[in-house]
């Protein structure tokens, strides 16, 4: 028999248990979604809104009461409104600075100056902001020394191109088809190319162009201090010319086929857009100053709106220049009114404040201790008011409260968001350790 001994080395031991695996990290949490932002309203990029100064914005639900979103507070006189485009308000101050304004925040995102004196707003087309100021200005617009128009990148604030003019201008800018037009207290009509600010044509008035120009159908309006409204095709080659109106300061409205302007001899008038025929006179008992908002509110008949230096504030049948209703603004009103919705807004210049009335009946829905000249735009979700000063944004208790929430919401995502970053970098660190 065979016995086999399996014989051990001494120093033999088991093989070592495997390392314990190491723990997973938690996982990472889902990647927080960002709400959408408040949605941008609508624009309104020159001053009356539309090519042909209605300063009407139809289709708005935006009524009293408002709440103030916003202060923005300045000093320096602001005459005229600012305009709006892609969530940015431009407002240029009478003492010849321009600023660009987040729409949302208030915040003041550039600012230039551009002058020493100013006495219009800004136009915003295609990227760029156009504004007109004078080189000085202390002796008021006749002396204020050569105008220059200048064009700004909306976004980084940085000069384009500028024009000098021959004299100094009081005209708001108009953009349309590419070209920018413009009148001047010496009486020259200019066309610029909105691109490169080259001039393409001039034309001469009678008197000092104070009046913005409008535009609708392929024809210029405007009025003259030598008391005469002139339509122009778009080469500057003049349509008609109707004279006896007075000086005028006030810009027309171009609308219904027909062109409503004020003038210092106390009348608003109505001509035809085509031929420039005397269709009616309204007589107001003081200067009218003020650039009329012309509108078809639904529930009454087309209307002008506006105030003169009697103090009264009318709405207008634009047909027949037949008083629809007439109110008293306890003070000199200067500057034009604005409809938005089916609110008219309009400033007592003496008593500094704004009103908003119901444009079917003129009754005061709402007023505002604060206001002088032109005091009202919106972009349909807020309404945006000049003071003698500053600049406010208002809205509805329940837009406030909306954009309340949205905001919180968004803030809320912005922190999580941030520590989902964090987070995320913590991870890769630790990957990058272990693999030492």
């Amino acid at each position: 028999m065979v016995v086999l001994v399996l014989v051990t080395g001494g120093d033999d031991k088991p093989p070592p248990p495997p390392p314990p695996a190491k723990p997973k990290p938690p996982p990472l949490p889902a990647r927080p979604q960002m709400p959408a932002a408040l949605r941008i309203g609508r624009d309104w990029p020159q001053y009356g809104n539309t090519p042909g100064r209605s300063r009407y914005m139809p289709a708005v639900n935006l009524r009293p009461p408002f709440r103030r979103v916003w202060a923005l507070n300045g000093g320096k006189l602001i005459e005229f409104q600012p305009v709006l485009q892609n969530g940015r308000l431009f407002m240029l101050k009478n003492d010849g600075r321009a600023y660009a304004i987040d729409a949302a925040s208030g915040r003041i995102e550039w600012r230039r100056r551009v002058g020493g004196l100013a006495a219009s707003s800004p136009a915003a087309s295609g990227g760029l902001v156009y504004f007109v100021a004078n080189r000085g200005g202390a002796g008021g617009i006749a002396g204020a020394g050569s105008a220059t128009v200048t064009a700004v990148d909306q976004q980084s604030g940085r000069v384009r191109w500028h024009r000098v003019l021959r004299s100094s201008a009081e005209s708001s800018p108009l953009v349309v088809k590419g070209r920018v037009f413009v009148g001047s207290q010496a009486g020259t009509v200019y066309a610029l190319s909105a691109g490169r600010g080259r001039v393409l044509w001039t034309r001469q008035a009678g008197g000092p162009v104070k009046t913005a120009l409008a535009y609708a159908r392929g024809r210029l309006y405007y009025g003259d201090y030598g008391g005469s409204v002139t339509a122009l095709r778009l080469n500057g080659s003049v349509v008609w010319r109707s004279g006896g109106l007075g000086e005028i300061y006030a810009t027309p409205a171009v609308a219904f086929g027909r062109v409503y302007i004020g003038s210092k001899s106390g009348s608003v008038y109505a001509l035809s857009g085509g031929s420039g025929r005397m269709l009616w006179s309204h007589p107001t008992g003081a200067y009218v100053y003020a650039a009329p908002a012309v509108a078809s509110v639904p529930g009454m008949k087309p209307a002008v709106f506006v105030g003169s230096y009697s103090g009264q504030f009318m709405a207008l049948n634009a047909r027949t220049g037949a008083t629809i209703w007439s109110r008293s603004g306890g003070g000199t009103i200067s500057g034009a009114a604005s409809v938005i919705g089916r609110t008219v807004y309009f400033s007592a210049l003496t008593a500094r404040r704004t009103y908003a009335l119901s444009a079917k009946t003129g009754r005061v829905l709402w007023s505002l201790g604060k206001g002088a000249f032109n005091p009202a735009i919106s972009d349909g979700n807020r309404v945006y008011i000049t003071g003698f000063g500053a600049e406010y944004a208002y809205t509805t208790p329940q837009r406030a409260r909306h954009e309340r929430i949205v905001n919180a919401r968004r803030h809320a995502a912005r922190l999580a968001l941030r520590r989902y970053r964090f987070l995320l970098r913590q991870r890769r660190e630790q990957m990058r350790a272990a693999q030492r």
